[in-house]
């Protein structure tokens, strides 16, 4: 399925829903909060495949982020590795036409909220001009 450029940040948000595990946002959130997953725009976020079609689908690029409370070190992998688990599984059951290129290492991350371990899921989907 190809969505739109304008309505793919929310239905991205969308498929990666899982209200028992983490809150999702489809934009960075004012304060960045534990158990919570992130999109936002990469770095380059649109790459027109061909400049001169308009038919032809651009990629978007993404970076999940997640975020789970620092604990200690076991608990923390723990629980991140098990968030990034359970993104993976919501984007492939998805009909969402994507490329995940990367998955950084888990860091600290000293967010308003506390400390946080995160890490970013690199997220290229198929998307169309409108």
């Amino acid at each position: 399925m190809t969505v739109a450029i304008t309505s793919l940040r929310t239905t991205l948000a969308e498929a990666l829903q899982d209200d028992s595990k983490y809150q999702v946002f489809a934009f960075p959130p004012a304060t960045v909060l534990a158990n919570a997953v992130i999109v936002s725009p990469d770095d380059p976020y649109l790459t027109p495949n061909n400049n001169g079609q308009i038919t032809i689908s651009p990629m978007a690029n993404f970076k999940i982020i997640m975020t789970v409370p620092l604990f200690d070190n076991e608990g923390n992998l723990n629980g991140i590795e098990d968030t990034v688990c359970s993104v993976f599984a919501k984007l492939a059951a998805s009909s969402l036409t994507y490329n995940v290129s990367a998955i950084s290492a888990p860091s600290v991350l000293n967010a308003a909220s506390g400390d946080l371990l995160s890490c970013e899921m690199s997220v290229s989907i198929l998307t169309s001009w409108s």
